[in-house]
């Protein structure tokens, strides 16, 4: 890219990456070098410290604030737009800045309160190796953002609003002239679901790599901003906490690191990745709170069994401090989570999202913590339990619902979406496609199921239960039986406070709402169809799409 022009603006290809996708990635440059690279060093310009890692790429940190003023890779500046710098949240202001070299690393420091943050340049290598240390509440420091250039990475996805400045919800969801709808949450990522997010030309590629998140809340299924674009510029996020849609408090403590990466076009190299990436010379740099491999422990799991293999089982630890997880091996439920940081944990195992078992696991440091195979009771699974008819599966998420796969990246009025509206028939073959993976009080409540019972089933009383995902504004569902019986108004769950539902989240504190509904409301004629109406209640929201709602996972009628 050395030598385009600022205003250049032709379209280019984008990568956000997963694990998956970059196992045979070239190398960007060596990793753990020993060997000083030609033009390896640093200087002090007055304002900067400006450090040369011999390998194309310069970068200049401001020595009042801390901020990354300058991304030179092979002749061309990357860093910047609208007058900002690439920094923590929007920047600390005043700042302590030092710099220290150590053989092949120079490592700056920035002290702000009681925030440290930290840059190290290697020799020979084109990335940049960040980490962030946040003690407390008192210095605000929720991402850090790498602030690109106008024109050099232009693109038309879900995160870009480079050709559509129309507003159609707060001042971050926008709708282009054809009906379809960009915003910076758009990402259609899961954290479990990336290693790097970034842009890539057919010279160039620039990505953050994200750090193992050990530090941040919300777990493998959280979905938060990783990168924007506009006519502006672009955005690169490392979110160390975001409070939209939060399930967990905020975790305190050294997250990283996490690195700038720069490459020739290609993904960067799977050895930068938070699961493979090792950083021996940094054990002694003292960096705050960091603790290295040898402070850490794992943790292994022999087996997981009482299994739904038409799932992937994921196995979480977390606590107040700290957050891991890593997939089950399909075959037989095999784990291993590694580099824990010493404690006690809380292991959850989850059939897709949905939490099916939970214990208690003790890591120390230098040791591994194996678990003998683990028996998910079939009691624990909401889908074993017989039903006379369901909708979904008891999965943790609204996948299979109508317009669910839409809605990890674009706004519920966009023009690509089915109607929200529509009722469903039981034994149409339809009944999940068709049913709305999200409810509103202002735009689709109401909603009516048609379903038949046999006379046996229409002697008895029932349970119907209806899963799930997230609630905006306590929205919850409320339920009539062939207008001859209503549910009480259930109670609101434990739910995020902020967006979810229009900002490509369905992810919160999974819950299921359960209605005793007794024989006399049932329809005796076998002919006649029973109706199930469900309507969404909240004396809170506003209207249309932020008006109380709320996100399904399933819904049965046991036998």
């Amino acid at each position: 890219m050395s030598g385009t022009p600022d205003g250049a603006v032709s379209r280019r290809a984008f990568v956000v990456g997963a694990a998956a996708a970059a196992g045979s990635a070239a190398l960007a440059g060596p990793l753990a070098t020993a060997a000083s690279a030609a033009g390896f060093g640093w200087i002090d310009d007055g304002s900067n410290y400006v450090v040369t890692t011999g390998a194309g790429l310069v970068l200049k940190v401001s020595k009042a604030t801390g901020d990354l003023t300058s991304l030179v890779y092979k002749g061309t500046d990357y860093q910047g737009y609208g007058g900002k710098n690439s920094h923590i949240e929007s920047g600390l202001g005043s700042s302590t800045v030092t710099l220290a070299q150590s053989g092949s690393t120079v490592l700056i420091s920035v002290t702000h309160g009681t925030l440290r943050h930290y840059y190290a340049a290697r020799s020979g290598e084109n990335n940049v190796y960040l980490w962030t240390h946040k003690a407390d509440s008192s210095v605000s420091a929720t991402r850090y953002i790498v602030r690109v250039r106008a024109g050099l990475f232009r693109n038309d996805q879900p995160d870009s609003y480079t050709y559509t400045t129309s507003t159609i919800e707060a001042s971050d969801v926008f709708a282009k002239s054809d009906g379809q709808t960009r915003s910076k949450h758009y990402s259609n990522l899961r954290a479990v679901d990336y290693d790097y997010t970034g842009w890539t030309t057919a010279g160039v590629g620039l990505w953050i790599v994200r750090s193992n998140h050990e530090k941040a809340s919300g777990g493998p299924f959280y979905r938060s901003l990783l990168r924007h674009q506009s006519a502006d510029g672009g955005g690169l996020y490392e979110i160390l906490y975001y409070g939209e849609n939060q399930t967990e408090d905020e975790r305190y403590g050294l997250q990283g690191p996490y690195v700038i990466a720069f490459t020739d076009g290609g993904a960067p190299s799977s050895a930068l990745f938070h699961g493979t990436l090792t950083t021996p010379w940094a054990d002694s740099l003292g960096i705050a709170g960091y603790v290295p491999d040898s402070g850490r422990g794992r943790v292994a799991g022999v087996g997981i069994t009482g299994r739904d293999t038409a799932y992937p089982y994921t196995v979480g630890l977390a606590n107040g401090a700290a957050q891991y997880w890593a997939s089950a091996r399909a075959s037989d439920g095999y784990f291993s989570v590694s580099r824990i940081l010493p404690g006690a944990y809380t292991l959850t195992v989850y059939k897709g999202e949905l939490a099916v078992y939970s214990s208690q696991v003790t890591v120390s440091a230098g040791a591994t913590t194996t678990l003998n195979t683990i028996a998910v009771p079939s009691s624990n699974d909401p889908s074993a339990a017989a039903a006379i008819w369901r909708i979904g599966d008891w999965n943790g998420t609204p996948n299979g619902f109508k317009n669910a796969d839409l809605m990890t990246y674009a706004h519920p009025s966009d023009v690509r979406a089915a109607s929200w509206t529509g009722n469903v028939v039981i034994g149409s073959g339809t009944e999940t496609s068709a049913f709305p993976c999200y409810l509103w009080k202002d735009v689709n409540s109401g909603l009516l199921v048609h379903f038949r019972l046999t006379a046996a089933q229409a002697a008895a009383a029932h349970t119907l239960r209806i899963g799930v995902t997230t609630a905006y504004a306590n929205g919850r569902p409320q339920i009539t039986v062939n207008d001859s019986w209503t549910s009480a108004v259930p109670a609101p769950p434990a739910q995020p406070s902020t967006r979810s539902l229009t900002v490509g989240s369905y992810r919160g504190n999974n819950h299921t709402f359960t209605y005793s509904v007794p024989a006399s409301a049932w329809r005796t004629d076998t002919d006649q169809y029973n109706v199930l109406r469900i309507d969404v209640v909240s004396g809170s929201g506003t209207t249309g799409y932020l008006s109380a709602g709320t996100a399904i996972d399933a819904i049965d009628l046991l036998v």
